[in-house]
């Protein structure tokens, strides 16, 4: 059968570059989404866009919201066809005229047809009334927002959507009275009509497809000017507490994150306007839109009950989203393969745009316990991928965002600025910003500018930090004379993966003597090498690997040095000692009963916020997920009753907070889970802890999770005590799958089989947590297949986080044999899974597949 009509096949020829379908040329076939040769055509004819709009929004949310376009762009060459990207079904297109004649509508896989005979060289113009996709118009009842990373626009209006051809955009936006409008250029005018208001927007600035967007509803409004700027806030929280410390702040972090990034890069704030949306149920923590960034509420509201380690996440978060109003927003990426390059600028500067906020943290353990854990969370698992992977279509695109982009790319680029020098690598930046300015770039370009300013070969360096997969294996061997001394110590590196690939760092070694710790930097240049300065010291007590933890890589760990780890001074080196710990369990070369015990010494003599937060995520996987119920039974009463006593001292309250985090995530049976109650019931008070209304809610579900008998009396009592009526619809919404009856958990969950129900896709990922957790995986089991069956359907119709999320928080949190079979036959079953998707189930899995593993070496 032909799948294509003959104007679709004559603009397929037009696309490979051809001007007319000569037999011996290759035709190259339209396909959905949108593709890369399709892209490269676009950018090579069209300039000068600009999206003139109009919606109009209903009160009721069920009702379609109808639209009008205007597009106006110049074309070099008039005797093609060009295409226009909508994903929206064809019944949304209403009319269409081409630069003033009214033109027949055809729209076949996801692309608007506008053909050559209708257009000319120069200006062209088209207008097009059409009713606005819903796809990524998250609608809610008093508000909606749009999202349209990373190919999402298409899926609102018809546009050029890909991220080399920027537009302006012109909105005019008719709501309801009592709702406010946010986009990415200020309102110049408002006229009533009837019972709403047509809000008028002036011009934006020029930005990616993806970067636009317009936020409407319910809100509450701050306004204050800094930077020069007038900035505006919209926000829905309304506890008043949190109001009143957090709105302050919020605008001091961005001026601060605004002031930094114009001084590092010597470029002033690049676009008109900074105003910012809180969104209760944000898919993300925050995206750059240009003009109108969007955040996830609760990241951003907190009260004095927050830890110091929400302080950072509030301050990193802006600093990250401000910094990709230089990063991603003034020089965008060219292609979505390098998409990661604005990621990583945005969170290598936010590192570095914290800290002057921050001066009391330690802040090179800060990018520690960051990066590392979560970068190595899917570098090691048989899932991972380089930082820079191809792209061929752009519906495949938010497969590339991880744990690769966010925290192993940020590592990586510290390496390069150290391999650079400070200054030089800041040079480079600067004339990048400067040569690509409101336009885009690759990361190749950045390389070329870089290079000029070292005297390595960057294109080398970066070909294994950039475009490999995996991480290397580090180890040891060490001769010592007959009188103790060391002889001679090497150093080698090979690959997890088995490859040749070598990864050239800087990293040091701390040698642990009595009252005395030596260290010696190791400039790693070549597969092994000899330590030099580790001759003719006297054995030591240990040896850490990376104390400074500036090394990427697993590090040799022996079981005797292991005591030692936790009386380290340097908290860098301390927590290092954790990481590397952890590392060496999951791969077999320490047993997971002695790192927890290890941890579990650490947790009644730390102090420092940060490392119990990265003690407690190990201890709490390792607890779930390697050991066995009778172990878990042992060990549960004695790590709680470590953990209360612990509670009782005097310490600052964001550090017994912590504590309590772990304390209350292990307190599935009694007597631990009743003394929690008792505390929900404010009947037991820990002294020094502060919780707020949120923490009662979290202690409320988790009470809920581990059946606790007085349940009716426990939602009675949280929804009577959630102030705010968003909070207490997530809170309604997840009581199903904290339902005691397992009926009710089994409908929750096989509702989201369609997609209507899996809309709110953070409740949805918290819902799948509760039903799959290990307390609950005996009735959750059954559903384990349908939710790998879902995983295509759950790429195609959510964001890009969501696959990741969903399998994370259902498979991710098994480690029995019967979910390992329910694995292999589910890959058996599908030999030919999109390899993207592969990955990310592989990363979700890992833990499953080493829980095996594991097993499979105690019964040999």
């Amino acid at each position: 059968m032909n799948l294509f009509t003959p104007r679709i096949l004559f603009g397929l020829c037009l696309l490979t570059g051809l001007l007319s379908c000569e037999p011996q040329k290759t035709e190259i076939p339209m396909e959905d989404g949108v593709a890369k040769n399709l892209a490269d055509f676009r950018k090579e004819r069209i300039s000068e866009v600009k999206y003139t709009m109009s919606f109009d929004i209903p009160s009721e949310k069920q009702l379609p919201i109808p639209a009008t376009l205007d597009l106006s762009f110049q074309l070099s060459k008039s005797n093609q066809d060009i295409y226009l990207d909508f994903s929206a079904p064809s019944d949304h297109l209403l009319t269409m005229m081409i630069n003033g004649d009214t033109s027949e509508i055809i729209h076949e896989l996801e692309h608007i047809l506008l053909p050559a005979e209708s257009l000319k060289s120069g200006d062209n113009e088209v207008q097009i009334e059409f009713v606005a996709g819903e796809t990524s118009l998250n609608r809610n009842e008093e508000y909606l927002y749009t999202l349209l990373v990373p190919d999402r626009a298409r899926s609102l209006f018809p546009c050029f959507d890909q991220p080399n051809i920027k537009a302006i955009y012109q909105l005019n936006i008719t709501a309801p009275k009592d709702w406010k409008v946010m986009c990415g250029a200020s309102e110049l005018n408002r006229v009533e009509k009837a019972e709403k208001i047509i809000h008028q927007f002036g011009e934006t600035d020029q930005m990616s497809t993806y970067l636009f967007s317009f936020v409407a509803g319910k809100f509450q409004v701050a306004q204050e000017n800094r930077a020069g700027l007038d900035m505006e806030l919209f926000y829905r929280e309304t506890n008043k507490e949190k109001v009143e410390q957090s709105v302050p702040a919020i605008f001091e972090l961005h001026e601060k994150s605004m002031d930094y990034l114009a001084e590092y890069t010597a470029f002033p704030f690049p676009f008109q306007k900074l105003d910012f949306a809180t969104i209760p149920i944000f898919q993300y923590g925050g995206m750059e839109h240009v003009g109108a960034i969007q955040y996830k509420e609760p990241s951003l509201f907190l009260d004095a009950t927050a830890t110091d380690s929400q302080l950072l996440g509030r301050a990193k978060l802006i600093a990250h989203e401000t910094a990709h109003m230089w990063f991603g927003d003034l020089v965008t990426m060219d292609w979505f393969e390098d998409v990661w390059l604005k990621e990583v600028f945005a969170n290598f500067m936010a590192d570095k745009i914290v800290n002057p906020s921050f001066p009391e943290i330690n802040h090179d353990l800060l990018f520690l316990v960051s990066h590392y854990p979560a970068a190595y969370g899917e570098d090691r698992t048989q899932g991972t991928n380089p930082i820079k992977q191809p792209l061929e279509n752009l519906k495949y695109s938010g497969t590339l965002y991880g744990n690769i982009i966010y925290h192993k790319a940020p590592i990586m680029m510290r390496q390069l600025e150290t391999v650079m020098g400070v200054e030089a690598f800041q040079k480079g930046i600067q004339e990048y910003m400067q040569t690509y300015q409101y336009g885009n770039a690759t990361w190749a370009d950045l390389v070329s500018i870089l290079d000029k300013g070292t005297a390595i070969d960057l294109g080398k360096w970066s070909d294994v930090w950039v475009n490999q997969i995996g991480r290397p294996v580090f180890s040891e061997t060490i001769h010592y004379e007959d009188q103790g001394k060391i002889s001679s110590m090497k150093i080698a590196q090979s690959a997890e993966d088995g490859s040749n690939n070598f990864w050239p760092q800087v990293f040091e070694l701390a040698f642990v003597f009595e009252g005395e710790v030596k260290v010696i930097t190791v400039d790693m240049d070549k597969p092994q090498m000899d330590v030099d300065e580790a001759k003719g010291l006297f054995k030591p007590k240990a040896i850490l690997y990376n104390s400074n933890g500036f090394g990427y890589g697993v590090f040799p760990v022996h079981e005797y040095e292991l005591a030692y780890i936790p009386h380290l001074e340097d908290e860098v080196a301390r927590a290092q000692g954790y990481i590397n710990v952890y590392e060496n369990t999951l791969t077999g070369k320490i047993s997971p009963d002695q790192a927890l015990e290890m941890c579990l010494n650490g947790l009644q003599q730390e102090e420092n916020e940060l490392i119990i937060r990265n003690i407690s995520g190990q201890m709490g996987n390792l607890f779930w997920n390697y050991l066995s119920e009778e172990k878990q039974e042992s060990l549960q009463s004695r790590i709680e009753k470590v953990l209360y006593e612990r509670l009782q001292g005097d310490f600052p309250s964001n550090v017994k907070k912590t504590l309590f985090d772990l304390y209350s995530s292990l307190a599935y049976k009694d007597p631990e889970r009743e003394q929690l109650f008792r505390v929900w019931k404010k009947e037991a008070i820990i002294p020094g802890l502060k919780l707020n209304e949120d923490d009662f809610t979290h202690m409320a579900m988790k009470l809920l999770l581990f059946d606790h008998p007085a349940s009716l009396e426990i939602i009675k009592q949280t929804k009577d005590n959630i102030s705010n009526p968003d909070k207490r619809e997530r809170f309604e919404f997840l009581l199903p799958a904290l339902s005691s009856n397992e009926a009710v958990r089994d409908q929750l969950a096989s509702s989201f089989a369609e997609a209507v129900n899996r809309e709110k896709e953070s409740w949805v990922s918290s819902a799948l947590g509760y039903i799959h957790h290990p307390v609950r995986q005996q009735s959750g089991i059954k559903h384990l297949r349908m939710n790998l069956d879902l995983l295509d359907e759950v790429q195609r119709t959510g964001d890009i986080f969501f696959p990741k999320a969903w399998l994370s928080n259902s498979i991710g949190q098994y480690s029995s044999e019967e979910a390992y079979d329910i694995l292999q036959e589910f890959l058996a079953a599908n030999p030919k899974l999109n390899p993207v998707l592969m990955k990310k189930l592989m990363q979700a899995s890992d833990g499953l597949l080493r829980a095996h593993m594991m097993r499979e070496n105690e019964n040999l």
